[in-house]
């Protein structure tokens, strides 16, 4: 396969149209869709959940970005610090956007939790953000960037913007285990009404992390530092992610189960009438 698409989609007056911005707003729009269904279904308050997209995108945008000047290249920003603001040059840290959200989750919850911890928390939105990973790794690969190493196998794909090599779709080997996380973790939210707090997020970061330090094995460094690396700083970031998520699943084995507490905002539905109300048939 020949990948040559440009990664920008055309101009609109000043604006340029990039498939990154496109597909990495579509995957936050679809994310709040779905939870808002989560929301509504687990009777939970929904009606604040506009401000939380926001905070979630801000997070993620502002970790990533920080995480790539600050890890990836800081000798370069630290000279130039109003760089770090440029953030059409490229230059987002996967890591640094998991913090940055888990932050931003963490403030939202606090003012909006209604008796809710932030792990109980976490369960419910780890669950479209595993539908928003796949779609920036997605953009990823219409941005011809995290490229593979070259391959001799029929899944190589020749990256006309890079180079005329075939080399593994590192970023479509991430797209397609991170949609299969999301079916994965859907299925576990509809299968348990009652949960032990963390189970579902503990899931979902051993699966994503487990999945980027493998698949980091046939990508590219990013960096001229990590020539020479046995473990790259992707691999290596992930470590702790891996072991957080481990953790959160045997702690919440260990636990008995909670269940969500209903939001004063949500109506119960009115319970059938029975006894003399109820008409006689005849």
């Amino acid at each position: 396969m020949v990948w040559n698409i440009s990664p920008i989609i055309g101009t609109l007056g000043p604006l340029t149209l990039r498939w990154y911005g496109l597909l990495f707003g579509l995957g936050f729009i679809l994310a709040a869709g779905i939870m808002n269904k989560i929301f509504i279904r687990e009777k939970q308050n929904a009606e604040a959940l506009d401000s939380l997209v926001g905070f979630m995108v801000l997070g993620t945008i502002v970790g990533a970005r920080l995480g790539h000047t600050l890890i990836y290249e800081p000798e370069v920003y630290l000279a130039d610090p109003i760089r770090i603001l440029y953030v059409w040059e490229g230059g987002l840290a996967s890591h640094g956007g998991a913090l940055g959200a888990l932050l931003a989750a963490w403030w939202w919850n606090r003012k909006h939790g209604e008796g809710r911890t932030y792990l109980q928390f976490l369960d419910l939105i780890c669950v479209p953000t595993a539908l928003v990973t796949s779609f920036i790794r997605l953009a990823n690969f219409f941005n011809s960037e995290i490229i593979g190493r070259p391959t001799d196998s029929f899944l190589g794909v020749i990256f006309s913007r890079v180079d005329q090599l075939p080399r593994h779709p590192a970023m479509l080997y991430e797209c397609f285990v991170y949609l299969a996380n999301y079916f994965f973790l859907t299925n576990l939210l509809n299968a348990h009404k009652n949960r032990r707090p963390g189970y579902l997020f503990g899931m979902f970061l051993t699966v994503l992390f487990v999945a980027r330090f493998l698949i980091e094995f046939v990508k590219e460094v990013q960096v001229q530092a990590e020539n020479g690396m046995m473990l790259d700083y992707g691999q290596l970031l992930s470590i702790p992610f891996i072991g957080l998520g481990i953790f959160l699943i045997v702690r919440a084995n260990r636990n008995p189960e909670v269940e969500l507490p209903v939001s004063a905002h949500v109506t119960p539905k009115p319970q059938a009438s029975s006894g003399s109300g109820k008409k006689r048939k005849r």
